[in-house]
């Protein structure tokens, strides 16, 4: 990290495939940002950035990041984040590394989000350091314990989830289909699939009995209807099986994760959710709510009015098959919610949200 004292760095193994929106989470995870500003990825060349909506021509020396690779941006350049406070990383890639992702070795506590960039995070050290400066206590209070002493073995932690982990459901309803399985003339799995996903996912069935068709397990349905959506299920004369993209890791938690679009509603709601029942437990479907509620900041609008708490319980609820179908949710209590096995492990940004939230 530039310009920062304490001095800020951080040595991380990454794949060797890593799109450029990958390695920006990675770095995220490293340092430890929470991935609330824009970013860019400078080199010699050009320019990359996130895609802005509307734009439809870029500058010749600026481009999208959505078809870029880690290998397109050679072996030094600089990640730029949150241009208001103007953080510049430093990046060089040293060589191959450790075949499994995770960070190496570092040193230097992360800044804490929206401290002025290098200069106030400077003057913020000083006033923290200085127990007679007026604005100390109230400087405190606001840091609480965003300020953490590099962690290498909660980074490596980190960073591995980051890159992700094919949720256990996905294997399973992968492994059922695996040597293709004929649809019914309504297009639902048939009754032996259904079946074999209650017996391992009991709680998808609210009834208990013994599920007569796909309808009656709706995370199933969710899980179903995703997969092919990602062309990671194929359906060919009235046969489903898993695509050739469904024996690669990587390629599966990518294509699950472009069925959540970046800064939508729904996606908001969902990592919100996640990483607030990731980080405080289980809690009753209204208390979540009104947390989620709190935590998603201005702008948001529901036709042209401001967004609710109604309207947040109402978006957490249509989103909840989905997020049972890929193990970020565990819905089979229905007092309380609680996250799910893949929670900390399939979307990156619920991921460190749920990390910042669990120590403040």
């Amino acid at each position: 990290m530039c310009d920062v004292e304490p001095a800020v760095a951080r040595v991380i193994d990454v794949p060797a495939s890593a799109t450029l929106p990958e390695l920006h989470d990675l770095l995220q995870a490293a340092i430890g940002w929470t991935d609330s500003h824009l970013h860019q990825f400078v080199t010699a060349e050009a320019t990359y950035g996130m895609e802005i909506p509307g734009q439809d021509v870029w500058p010749e020396d600026q481009r999208n990041e959505e078809g870029a690779l880690l290998a397109d941006l050679g072996a030094q350049f600089e990640y730029l984040y949150d241009f208001g406070d103007g953080w510049t990383h430093a990046i060089e890639v040293l060589g191959p590394g450790d075949s499994a992702p995770g960070c190496v070795d570092g040193y230097g506590a992360c800044p804490p989000e929206d401290c002025g960039g290098p200069g106030g995070y400077a003057e913020l050290l000083d006033t923290l350091a200085d127990a007679s400066h007026p604005d100390h206590e109230r400087m405190r209070s606001w840091v609480g314990n965003r300020l953490r002493p590099f962690d290498r073995a909660a980074t490596d932690q980190r960073v591995r989830r980051v890159v992700g982990e094919v949720p256990d459901s996905v294997r399973l309803l992968f492994d059922l289909v695996a040597d293709g399985v004929k649809l019914t003339p309504g297009g639902r799995l048939p009754r032996n699939v259904v079946r074999a996903m209650q017996q391992h996912r009991p709680g998808w069935h609210p009834l208990g009995s013994p599920a007569a068709t796909e309808d009656d397990l709706w995370p199933l349905v969710m899980l179903h209807h995703l997969l092919r959506h990602v062309r990671l299920l194929r359906l060919r004369h009235g046969v489903l099986a898993p695509t050739r993209a469904a024996s690669d890791d990587l390629a599966v938690v990518r294509r699950l994760r472009s069925a959540f679009e970046p800064n939508t509603f729904g996606t908001e709601i969902i990592e919100l959710t996640i990483g607030a029942l990731a980080a405080h437990g289980p809690l009753p479907l209204a208390e979540l709510a009104t947390r989620v509620h709190e935590l998603l900041g201005w702008g948001w609008q529901r036709d042209g009015q401001a967004v609710t708490e109604s309207d947040v319980r109402l978006a957490i609820a249509q989103q909840a098959n989905t997020m049972e179908g890929l193990d970020l949710l565990d819905n089979s209590n229905w007092g309380d919610w609680t996250a799910g096995p893949s929670s900390l492990s399939l979307l990156p940004r619920a991921s460190m949200l749920a990390d910042i939230w669990a120590n403040d």
